[in-house]
């Protein structure tokens, strides 16, 4: 994979197909010192950055190149819901970090992340539209999703924001809902196809694979000596959206580089295990890589997990399971 981004002095830089951007983020409004110059802005919360979400960052981009504006995004940290809704908040698609890497890739120039309270949360809407997008932002163009709502008890709409935009002068521009093969793309139903394993029609909807970020765990350490496949284990919080499940086709990426693998992730009922748990074993690859950093892209579920008599007929199963992630992968590349 050639794509990788850092952060550096509040700014994101990010090379993908050996296109360079930069992207400013901003970790709340009092680091934006004047309003920018001729923004076009679009708001949201966007989780998983769906193809819903990128249909807004195009237009962003559209509306300001003719007039050489800044492109800007804002969104809150962390989701509201857990601020409106802490007993029972959603399972984010993607951490924070990743949300800046994807929305730096669609081209969008800064990035405010405005720190969401009870206090931002009982800003009416006038307000919020008149001190934070017009007087500290300087919006001229805003955009927007067909559902879009804001404000105090989320009174504020789409003919609110055309009314003031008439008045402040900006323009409002509603992005339709976007649908994939049937399916209108949002993130509630992002999650629900990733608790369901239903990987490809994930990446319908988000336009790239379902991928987590983990740190590598110490293990039990049975996945080589006992049954013969060496695994990469990896720490589910009970916070995490996890696919449902099974055994997956996965991408490994490590140090920028992408390797097969077959990943389980369950309860390891052959050996007895009670808490959720996932483990990766990854193709032609003898690194030692505890404490590190990995992503995994999810292909394809392949089969549920099972309870085996014992490791002898589990690394039989492996054995069958790796060999089809590997036919997985090669009709992908081959169809790249």
């Amino acid at each position: 994979m050639n794509d990788y981004s850092k952060l550096m002095s509040g700014a994101r830089v990010v090379i993908t197909n050996g296109r360079r951007f930069e992207m400013k983020v901003y970790k709340g409004l009092h680091e934006i010192k004047k309003p920018f110059h001729r923004p076009a802005l679009t708001i949201g919360n966007f989780d998983g950055v769906h193809l819903g979400h990128q249909a807004l960052f195009r237009r962003v981009v559209e509306l300001a190149g003719p007039r050489n504006g800044d492109t800007v995004a804002l969104t809150f940290e962390p989701h509201p819901m857990k601020v409106l809704r802490p007993q029972n908040p959603p399972k984010l698609i993607s951490t924070m970090d990743h949300k800046v890497e994807l929305i730096a890739e669609a081209g969008i120039e800064h990035l405010i992340r405005l720190s969401f309270t009870k206090e931002l949360a009982g800003t009416s809407a006038h307000d919020f539209v008149n001190k934070i997008l017009h007087q500290t932002i300087g919006v001229e163009d805003l955009v927007v999703g067909y559902d879009y709502a804001f404000g105090k008890g989320r009174k504020g709409n789409i003919s609110l924001l055309q009314a003031m935009g008439s008045k402040l002068g900006f323009r409002v521009h509603v992005i339709s809902p976007v649908s994939v093969e049937g399916m209108v793309v949002s993130s509630t139903n992002v999650r629900e196809y990733v608790t369901l394993g239903e990987m490809k029609k994930v990446r319908l909807l988000l336009g790239r694979y379902y991928q987590i970020h983990g740190i590598v765990q110490e293990g039990i350490r049975r996945g080589g000596p006992v049954v013969g496949f060496p695994t990469a284990n990896l720490r589910i919080d009970k916070e995490d959206l996890c696919p449902k499940p099974g055994v997956y086709v996965v991408q490994v990426i490590y140090q920028d580089q992408c390797y097969g693998g077959v990943m389980n992730i369950g309860y390891n009922p052959t050996f007895g295990g009670q808490d959720l748990g996932a483990e990766v074993h990854i193709f032609d690859f003898e690194k030692d890589i505890y404490g590190h950093p990995i992503k995994l892209d999810f292909i394809q579920r392949l089969r549920d997990e099972k309870k085996f008599a014992g490791p002898k007929e589990l690394a039989g199963q492996i054995t069958k399971d790796a060999e089809a992630s590997r036919l997985v992968l090669a009709k992908g590349k081959s169809n790249m």
